[in-house]
């Protein structure tokens, strides 16, 4: 018996509502001035009470060591193996703006990009063009034809983003990026990183050359690279796991991919607090709410310290409002973002599970890094907090006699 399947023979029903609030990139480093990272040195009020009252730890999203995604970052967080349930950002794109994916369908993710004269990447992102210039790109680029054999579709994201899938027969996702990361040098070529996507990849070689020449008479956007190329394959509702009956909430459509990937129900929202607690209420119906908050990753990814502190007191807000409509309320990162490195890292994130059925905290009574060392819930997997929520909601039977 594997883990999923454990869990799922132990799994009942109760009464119990979970809020798992998520605020993408919370983990930090200190400042060199305070030694306080981003979370230590924010107003937190609703975070340091529910830190106090219940317990506490810090959780590592896949191994140790290891930078995630925020794709794998997630799955764990929902109780899969990241290194046995793995999945594209293509996929999780397309899922996102509810595209209908079939088992064996190809994704990948579209960036537009600026190209010089000479084909050379001058801005990978064709300087952040907002919805109103990308979702008419996307919808030219729809009309591709690849041959009969191979339909291709592709669907506008958010702003400079899209996604696009192949579907056909023989298709394999085990392509490379052909973002290079740098500006100066040409896109790189779709490169197949297994024999049986020899085929695939000379079928989107073929897509990037036929989007360039759709594109080329455009000031910005002229060309795109393609990202997290992936086969679909069908996971495990959390209701066939466990029985829950989810809901989510969040702004972008990459995590509204990620929650309908697992069989929740989306309440999309606009990215700010008024907004996310009104779709919270809606969503309240369901015994497992996810909460998405995004503003903290961004303001880490700009390197601003005392952006991301605001993002994290903004957080903190929204939760004094909602979680009085919940019985378990679980709060952590998918990952860690520290201002002082611009980028997603492998420190360990906060968490912490409020219930009834909880013991002492043991820290200083603030929810950070620094406090969270000392909790009760020590340091353990993101794959083991939702079997821990679970039982705090009176989720998971007694194994054995």
């Amino acid at each position: 018996m594997d883990r999923l399947d454990f869990y799922r023979s132990l799994a009942t029903e109760s009464d119990q509502r979970i809020l798992f609030f998520v605020i993408d990139g919370l983990g930090g480093l200190p400042h060199p001035e305070t030694g306080l990272t981003e979370l230590e040195a924010a107003a937190t009020p609703t975070l340091d009470a529910l830190a106090a009252a219940g317990e506490s730890g810090l959780v590592t999203p896949v191994l140790a060591g290891v930078t995630p995604g925020s794709g794998p970052a997630h799955i764990s967080l929902f109780g899969y193996d990241p290194l046995v349930w793995q999945v594209g950002r293509g996929v999780l794109a397309a899922l996102g703006v509810e595209f209908d994916l079939r088992a064996g369908d190809v994704a990948a993710r579209i960036n537009f990009c600026s190209l010089d004269p000479e084909g050379r990447i001058t801005d990978r992102r064709a300087g952040r063009i907002g919805d109103q210039i990308g979702a008419p790109l996307a919808e030219r680029l729809d009309g591709i034809s690849l041959g009969d054999s191979v339909q291709c579709s592709v669907r506008h994201v958010k702003q400079y983003r899209a996604c696009v899938v192949f579907r056909g027969g023989g298709l394999d996702g085990r392509i490379a990026d052909t973002d290079p990361q740098a500006t100066g040098v040409p896109p790189l070529q779709p490169e197949a990183l297994d024999p049986a996507a020899t085929h695939t990849a000379a079928l989107a070689t073929e897509f990037i050359d036929r989007a360039r020449e759709l594109l080329s008479g455009e000031p910005v956007a002229n060309g795109v690279t393609l990202r997290g190329f992936d086969s679909y394959h069908p996971f495990p509702s959390l209701c066939e796991l466990y029985g829950l009956d989810p809901g989510a909430v969040a702004s972008y459509p990459m995590y509204q991919g990620v929650a309908r990937l697992v069989g929740m129900t989306i309440y999309p929202s606009k990215d700010e607090p008024d907004a996310l607690a009104a779709r919270v209420s809606e969503a309240s119906r369901h015994d497992f709410v996810f909460l998405h908050y995004k503003g903290t990753d961004s303001r880490g990814e700009d390197g601003d310290y005392d952006a991301k502190v605001a993002e994290i007191e903004s957080a903190d807000s929204l939760l004094a409002r909602v979680r009085d409509a919940f019985d378990v309320v679980m709060v952590t990162g998918d990952h860690s973002t520290p201002w002082s490195m611009r980028s997603h890292s492998w420190h360990p994130v906060p968490v912490l599970i409020a219930s009834r059925h909880c013991r002492p905290h043991g820290g200083d009574g603030r929810f950070g890094e620094s406090a969270c060392v000392q909790g009760s819930l020590g340091h353990i997997l993101s794959m083991d907090i939702m079997p821990l929520v679970l039982a705090h909601a009176g989720k998971l039977k007694k194994f054995g006699a």
